[in-house]
């Protein structure tokens, strides 16, 4: 006899209850979706972006479609559905983005889950930068940098305080000063024995960062190979932060996706259409460096810069461990189809 087809569907508040607001469950997720990419166990279709009024529109103001399978020993198919628009917060009180994560059962194909995505894409993006640092910055680092103060900001360095102990300072740095001033509140609460700096200019706050988090929402580069102090970590999240020489003097570039990150428009495809970077110069992917197949860091001094266009398997990886734990503690609302 057939069951009826259903599907859970989990707010962000369930996701919260289920551990989805602490970086552990996504630190372990993403690994595994690294892992799983550069093994080829995956399928990852170029993501399509939906934007409306394209040519008088912001950069961050777009809907994107993010399918992925993810193999393994429990494999499942997904989508991310996420809209952003720059001006939510300003204009609407809203946070920039939302969306939904629809799983798949890959045997029948059925959905079976439906989720709010819009925490489990800033934890996610936040793990990959925790990921990274653990291999490409320098073990004994302190002092982090953040450009942009918003919820994504909010995320990555919640993220690193709970995964490196050892840090001591925190540069911010957002034209939005009353932005800065509340992400240094929220985070002198969350760890008073850590110093929060408001720099006063970009520049200021990079120069200080071991380890250097973009989170902004800029369409133009403003940040210059010599403001990076020798042995920078930099986790290029918000992509277009830094200026095209930073590509081609670091010692090493890694990216999640060499194809995801040399699509049109990308900085890495304006210096490969330029001749100036290729496959070849590239380091890594960073699955490669989980799995040893590449190097991570190999000397203090190395300068390296991380830049992620952000997966898919990472956000169906996240989901489906999230999702695992629900149907577990009986969390979340049955809906049938």
């Amino acid at each position: 006899m057939s069951t009826q087809p259903s599907i859970l569907y989990l707010s962000k508040s369930d996701i919260a209850h289920l551990g989805g607001d602490s970086s552990d469950l996504y630190v372990t997720a993403v690994s595994r979706a690294l892992e799983l990419h550069a093994k080829g166990d995956f399928v990852q279709p170029l993501k399509p972006y939906l934007r409306v009024n394209e040519a008088n529109g912001h950069i961050a103001d777009r809907i994107i479609a993010m399918p992925a399978y993810v193999g393994g020993e429990a494999p499942v198919s997904g989508l991310k559905w996420i809209g952003s628009k720059h001006d939510n917060p300003s204009k609407r009180g809203l946070e920039r983005a939302s969306g939904l994560i629809i799983l798949n059962d890959p045997v029948s194909n059925y959905p079976i889950a439906v989720m709010e995505t819009s925490l489990i894409s800033a934890m996610r993006t936040a793990a990959v930068t925790v990921i990274g640092a653990r291999y490409l910055a320098k073990k004994d680092f302190q002092t982090v940098a953040c450009m942009g103060c918003g919820v994504i900001a909010s995320t990555q360095l919640r993220s690193m305080l709970e995964q490196f102990p050892q840090i001591t300072s925190i540069y911010l740095f957002d034209l939005n000063s009353d932005a800065a001033r509340r992400l240094a509140d929220q985070l002198r609460e969350k760890a008073p024995a850590v110093e929060v700096v408001i720099a006063t200019s970009a520049e200021q706050a990079v120069r200080a960062g071991e380890v250097v988090i973009t989170c902004t929402v800029v369409d133009q580069p403003y940040i210059p190979f010599e403001w990076l102090q020798k042995g920078a970590f930099v986790s290029n999240i918000s992509i277009m932060d830094v200026h095209k020489e930073v590509f081609l003097k670091a010692d090493k570039v890694v990216v999640d996706d060499w194809d995801q990150s040399n699509r049109e428009k990308k900085v890495i495809n304006q210096l490969v259409l330029e001749g100036t970077f290729s496959r070849e110069q590239l380091h890594a992917e960073l699955g490669e460096i989980l799995l040893g197949k590449k190097a991570g860091r190999e000397s203090a001094e190395e300068i390296i810069l991380l830049n992620p266009m952000g997966m898919a398997v990472e956000d169906i990886s996240s989901a489906y461990e999230i999702y695992q734990k629900a149907v577990a503690e009986n969390v979340g609302t049955r809906l049938p189809l």
